[in-house]
């Protein structure tokens, strides 16, 4: 299909989804089905071939095409969420930020969006609000949308106390927000192993999330086999 070209209706949209049903793959809808989680009817496409899907139709038309998306496949819906990060105009994304995050049910379309908007990494100011109001939400995925986006964009020194108190902030016990947090808190204490240390001295996270970000940690090739060993009297026990 000419998706750069297509005239997005209804029509042409359900050929559109008739194009995703050929290219999808049996034995990888059963892998994905393992591993993702989702109220979303799984077609079975690997994300390379979704990205490039999303990259031809954000060089057409794209406010059209998510006007008639119909968020019924988990592909399709993976689709929506990278035409939109595709976006180039922070007014435009705007528009739509709000129902798409809502839209996210499991990890791999709240980490794969993320990683995507790299548009954050222009307008950091303007998304710490945004981020905000995620992490003090109640919902488990858009908490996990907040930490992503501060995972990928923001661990830097200016912005590690506004980090933590975000962190500390979060009570809830959901595994893929504790997931999230001990992914952030690894992530910060390989960048910056003085601030990171001390925030394993002094945190309010939960058992689970302590115990888990200590683990990956230890995991990690960029923190010296002392460390690893030191950082075992932080966890927490019974």
């Amino acid at each position: 299909m000419n998706l750069k070209n297509m005239v997005w209706n209804e029509e042409n949209y359900l050929l559109f989804l008739d194009n995703l049903k050929s290219i999808s793959e049996i034995e990888y809808k059963k892998f994905s089905e393992k591993i993702t989680f989702t109220k979303y009817e799984m077609l079975g496409i690997r994300l390379p071939k979704l990205r490039n899907i999303a990259k031809e139709i954000s060089k057409g038309n794209s406010k059209s095409f998510l006007t008639v998306a119909k968020h019924h496949y988990y592909e399709e819906v993976m689709i929506e969420l990278l035409v939109l990060a595709n976006m180039k105009e922070l007014d435009e994304l705007m528009k739509y930020f709000n129902e798409y995050i809502s839209l996210i049910d499991n990890w791999a379309l709240c980490d794969t969006f993320c990683n995507s908007l790299k548009i954050v990494s222009k307008n950091k100011e303007y998304f710490l609000e945004i981020i905000d109001k995620l992490v003090k939400s109640k919902k488990t995925y858009e908490i996990r949308v907040g930490l992503i986006l501060l995972l990928c964009y923001y661990v830097e020194e200016e912005y590690l106390e506004l980090i933590f108190n975000d962190l500390d902030s979060i009570k809830s016990d959901e595994y893929y927000v504790n997931m999230a947090e001990a992914w952030l808190v690894c992530e910060i204490f390989v960048k910056n192993e003085s601030a990171g240390l001390k925030y394993l001295e002094h945190n309010q996270l939960n058992k689970f999330t302590i115990n888990k970000s200590i683990s990956k940690i230890r995991d990690s090739y960029r923190v010296s086999k002392e460390m690893k060993e030191y950082i075992l009297k932080f966890r927490k026990g019974k």
